[in-house]
């Protein structure tokens, strides 16, 4: 900004009205002042859960899984933002390397669970066999087949070992995603998250539908189920999947004057 002018001035060689877009797009979002009390409150009965596992010595792992854009990446950094650093760890695992593409399929997820006292974030799981890897052709039919029918199996040893497994799925209509698509490409905050899959995910929509309702009927189980979050407002399913997680686990002090726990059914549901 240059002297009394308030409005945004671009770079040399940029296009004014797509550095106003995405700049405009930042300034919304950090100056909302209710969604941002809203979440500061949840954020403090986050703190009090996180206490209390660190407390009682439990493990929690939670998924976030849904579409390209579908919003997991900036819920995560909502959950995690106000916690106990020593007590909580993101995990986004890279490609495989060779060496990992010779082992287990589940060897490398299973050296991420989270220790005694540990909330485990995963910005993508093991459930990249279910739906990722074979749209896009990245494992073979035999391999999808195999993993199908062996991870009930392995995340019901992890509840029988206490772990606490939370499996989310953020969902977005395809006319949001192509929206959301597009403005990574043009906010040059966001374009690092452009991705070979990201690219393809418009022309390759039916097929992660396919297999995503194939997941859900395989894998969502009584102990271990799947839970839907309507993503198309990234604030509101930040807000009610804190509020959803809250209600996983009993801890102390739960509540706040005022404070609504419950989270909304038109956007969290049970698969």
């Amino acid at each position: 900004m240059n002297g009394d002018d308030d409005t945004v001035t671009s770079a040399p060689g940029k296009d004014p009205e797509l550095l106003e877009g995405w700049v405009r797009e930042v300034l919304e979002e950090e100056l909302d002042r209710e969604y941002l009390v809203e979440l500061a409150r949840l954020q403090v009965e986050l703190l009090k859960l996180q206490t209390h596992l660190v407390a009682t010595s439990r493990r929690v792992a939670i998924l976030f899984e849904g579409r390209d854009t579908a919003g997991k990446g900036g819920t995560i950094q909502r959950f995690s933002q106000r916690m106990m650093p020593r007590h909580q760890r993101v995990v986004a695992l890279p490609k495989p390397t060779e060496m990992e593409m010779g082992q287990w399929y589940f060897g490398r997820y299973i050296a991420q669970l989270p220790n005694p006292g540990e909330i485990v974030f995963f910005d993508r799981s093991w459930y990249n066999r279910a739906v990722v890897e074979p749209v896009m052709g990245f494992c073979t039919a035999a391999q999808y087949e195999r993993f199908m029918e062996q991870v009930v199996v392995f995340e019901q040893m992890l509840l029988e070992d206490g772990l606490l497994l939370v499996k989310l799925w953020f969902s977005i209509d395809r006319v949001e995603q192509h929206d959301r698509l597009a403005r990574r490409q043009t906010n040059p905050l966001k374009r690092w998250k452009l991705s070979t899959v990201d690219l393809q995910a418009q022309q390759k929509w039916e097929a992660f539908t396919r297999y995503k309702e194939a997941m859900f009927a395989r894998t969502s189980t009584a102990s271990s189920p799947w839970y839907v979050i309507e993503g198309n407002d990234k604030k509101q399913a930040r807000l009610e999947s804190i509020r959803h997680v809250l209600g996983c686990i009993d801890y102390p002090d739960r509540g706040q004057r005022g404070l609504r726990l419950e989270p909304r059914p038109e956007v969290v549901r049970r698969v």
